[in-house]
C-alpha cells in the first residue's frame, strides 16, 4: 500500500470513528434511553460541560401479532454534563386478538392491552478510552422505572392461566453496561454488554416477573443483554450499522400459571443515519415470545419493529 493511500485510508476510517462515535450518542430505544432498539449503550444524550444539551425525541413501533397487537412509544431524552441523561416515554397499543390458541383460547389478546408510562436515567462512569487507551470501553449505569402497567396480570379475566387482583404494577430495572467502538479497516465494530437487575417482562410489554407464587424478592431475576454490529458509509455518504440484540427476559410472567416460561427477546436490526441530518431511522426483526407452554402462543416469533429518532 502507498503511502498516500495508507493516509488516505486512515483519514477515512478517522473519520468514520469520529461519526460513528455520534452516531453510537445519538437514538433512543424502546424505553428512551441511548442505544439500539431494545437494549442501552453506555453512552449518554449529547450536552455540554455543566449544561443540558439539545432534547432527542423518538417514536417506536412493533407489530406484535394477532395476539400482542401493535405496540407503540412517544419517547423524550436529554442529556446533561456529557455524562447523564434522562427521559419520559409513554407507551401505548392496538389491541391483539381474541385468543393464543385457537384450540385452547386461555390468554385472551387484551391480556397486553392498555398503555404505562417509562422515566429513565443513565450515567457515565468511565468514558470511551479513558486512560490515554484505545481499548477501555464507555461504562454506565442506569435505572428504569414503569408505572400504571396492567399488562397481564391487569386485565379482568378469570381462568386457570390467570389469578386477577385488580392492581395494576410498577417495574423496574437497574443496569450496569459497558459499549466499545473497534475500527477495523473500512468499519467500526460496535459491541454492547451489560448486566440488569428487573422485575419486568419484555421491557414491561408483558407485565411484571414471576410466577403464580413468586414473593417480591422472588420476582427480581438478573439478566443479561448484548448487541453488536457493524457500521459503515453508506449512499449520499450516510452511515449505516447492521447488527443484533440479544435481551434475556425474566422466565415467568406473575400470577401466569401452566407453567409458562419466555424465551431470550432477539432483534436483527438496521440503523441510517443520512449525513449531517440530526435524526435516524430503525427497521428490525424482532423475535420475541412463541409458545410459552403447551396451550399458549402469543405468536410474537419474527415480528417487524422500527424506531425513528430526531435531535433537535
Amino acid at each position: 500500500m502507498t503511502k498516500k493511500l495508507s493516509v488516505a485510508v486512515f483519514s477515512l476510517v478517522a473519520v468514520m470513528f469520529f461519526t460513528a462515535s455520534s452516531f453510537a450518542q445519538t437514538g433512543l430505544n424502546w424505553d428512551g434511553q441511548t442505544g439500539a432498539l431494545l437494549t442501552p449503550f453506555a453512552y449518554t444524550a449529547p450536552s455540554p460541560a455543566k449544561k443540558l444539551g439539545n432534547p432527542e425525541i423518538a417514536f417506536h413501533y412493533l407489530a406484535g401479532g394477532p395476539v400482542v397487537g401493535n405496540q407503540m412509544t412517544l419517547s423524550a431524552t436529554e442529556g446533561f454534563g456529557k455524562r447523564f441523561e434522562a427521559g419520559f416515554t409513554t407507551t401505548f397499543d392496538a389491541e391483539g386478538s381474541n385468543s393464543v390458541n385457537v384450540a385452547s383460547p386461555k390468554l385472551p389478546g387484551a391480556l397486553f392491552d392498555g398503555g404505562f408510562t417509562t422515566i429513565h436515567g443513565k450515567y457515565t462512569l468511565i468514558n470511551e478510552n479513558s486512560y490515554k487507551t484505545k481499548w477501555v470501553p464507555a461504562i454506565a449505569v442506569g435505572a428504569t422505572g414503569r408505572f400504571n402497567d396492567s399488562r397481564v396480570i391487569g386485565a379482568a379475566i378469570p381462568g386457570e392461566y390467570l389469578d386477577y387482583d385488580g392492581v395494576s404494577r410498577t417495574n423496574a430495572d437497574f443496569y450496569v453496561v459497558a459499549t466499545k467502538l473497534v475500527p477495523v479497516k473500512k468499519v467500526i465494530i460496535l459491541l454492547n454488554a451489560g448486566e440488569k437487575v428487573t422485575d419486568g417482562v419484555l421491557l414491561g410489554l408483558a407485565g411484571n416477573a414471576g410466577n403464580k407464587v413468586a414473593s417480591a424478592d422472588q420476582r427480581w431475576q438478573g439478566n443479561w443483554f448484548a448487541a453488536a454490529g457493524i457500521a459503515f458509509q453508506g449512499p449520499a455518504k450516510s452511515l449505516i450499522v447492521l447488527g443484533s440484540e440479544a435481551l434475556q427476559e425474566p422466565h415467568y410472567l406473575q400470577l401466569l400459571g401452566g407453567g409458562a416460561t419466555i424465551p431470550t427477546t432477539l432483534s436483527y436490526f438496521a440503523r441510517i443515519q443520512p449525513k449531517g441530518k440530526p435524526f435516524n431511522i430503525d427497521v428490525a426483526l424482532v423475535q420475541a415470545a412463541g409458545k410459552i407452554n403447551p396451550d399458549a402462543d402469543v405468536q410474537a416469533r419474527a415480528r417487524f419493529g422500527m424506531g425513528a429518532s430526531y435531535r433537535f
